[in-house]
């Protein structure tokens, strides 16, 4: 059973069936849950616009 976190919300994700087969491949490969790679991923989109805004 795992813990919930705190400050944690729900997302609600449609992917298509090939999207959700490469995230599953890629899960299972990296030994990682979905949650954890989506995770990293919104990480980098906000390493991206903290250097995005030094540039204007």
């Amino acid at each position: 059973m795992t813990m919930a976190r705190k400050n944690a919300a729900n997302l609600t994700i449609q992917f298509s069936l090939e999207e959700k087969i490469i995230l599953e491949e890629y899960c299972k490969k990296m030994q990682r849950t979905k949650s954890d790679v989506i995770r990293e991923m919104v990480r980098t989109l906000k390493k991206y616009l903290d250097s995005s805004q030094s540039i204007y």
